[in-house]
């Protein structure tokens, strides 16, 4: 059987050229040009990094970005007045505070504090309750948005289909079954959540038509929990040892990929799959908001 791979890099792509012709229209229409500004607390490598490939990338499609970086020894009550000002800054139409935050700052309030009309992350209680109950404008967390868009432009249209998500966290597994349960396009399909303590899980994930998985361990859904002809997305992206390679390490994903693409009918990669797609779905919510404050039909 020939799988196809689904490219998240070639779909990222598709993606912000559509968004660089958004901005552009924007501009051209209103003089909006979309904002985003980025909170980093502190000098975790891992964060800089994340932030700067989101700045680089705002940039490249014509987006405002800001970086806000702050001492470790920053205060909530410091974190929160910073929050409250680019709440009110008209130029600024998204926000993210990237996480995780020194232990002495509570993330939910941080979290709580940003102005849901700016929460490009999709983390906020109201954009949580609005995609939960499918009601007024919301923005959907990135990584769920992105397997969604995925699914969609492969051809692999969740609608009427069984779909599996195996994860139950608050940043990938709920809010996807909430986006896959939804009326409308990327939407209609049946869902079903396991996790980690699901009784034989093989059972439930060879009933899937597509299998989403989020859980963080590393290859652990092997080809004997795949029923052939699966469509299988990994949004896992795990380092583990491997003394062959120059680094000592490799990436890979929560899906043994070398046995599973020869029974799945389509097959995500780590890396390469859904990662691209988080960065690109930040960008979208963050045009989608500057569109929604001008009142745009952009």
């Amino acid at each position: 059987m020939s799988t196809q791979i689904i490219s998240g890099r070639d779909i990222a792509e598709e993606i912000r050229g559509e968004l660089t012709e958004r901005v552009a229209a924007l501009k051209a229409e209103s003089g909006i040009v979309p904002g985003l500004a980025t909170v980093l607390v502190g000098s975790d490598p891992a964060s800089e990094m994340y932030v700067g490939m989101k700045n680089k990338a705002a940039a490249a499609m014509g987006i405002h970005s800001r970086q806000i970086t702050l001492p470790a020894a920053t205060t909530e009550s410091e974190l929160l007045g910073v929050v409250d000002g680019l709440n009110a800054d008209p130029a600024v139409h998204g926000i993210l505070v990237q996480l995780p935050l020194p232990n002495h700052i509570d993330e939910g309030k941080i979290i709580e504090a940003i102005d849901p009309s700016k929460d490009v992350d999709g983390f906020h209680p109201v954009s949580v309750g609005r995609l939960a109950t499918d009601s007024g404008e919301f923005f959907a967390p990135c990584t769920p948005a992105g397997v969604v868009e995925m699914l969609v432009r492969s051809g692999n249209d969740p609608n009427g289909k069984h779909v599996v998500v195996v994860g139950r966290s608050n940043i990938v597994g709920r809010p996807l079954a909430s986006l896959l349960l939804r009326k409308g396009a990327g939407g209609n399909a049946t869902v079903t959540v396991a996790h980690s303590r699901t009784p034989d899980l093989g059972a439930v994930t060879r009933t899937a038509d597509i299998l989403v998985v989020a859980m963080g361990r590393p290859e652990m859904i092997t080809a004997d929990m795949v029923r052939p002809g699966t469509v299988v997305i990994d949004v896992g992206t795990n380092r583990v040892d491997d003394p062959t390679r120059e680094k000592g390490y490799r990436v890979c994903g929560d899906v043994l990929f070398d046995e599973v693409k020869e029974v799945a009918s389509a097959i995500s990669p780590v890396p390469g799959g859904v990662g691209p797609m988080t960065i690109t779905m930040l960008l979208a919510n963050t045009v989608k908001s500057a569109a929604l404050a001008s009142g745009s039909k952009v």
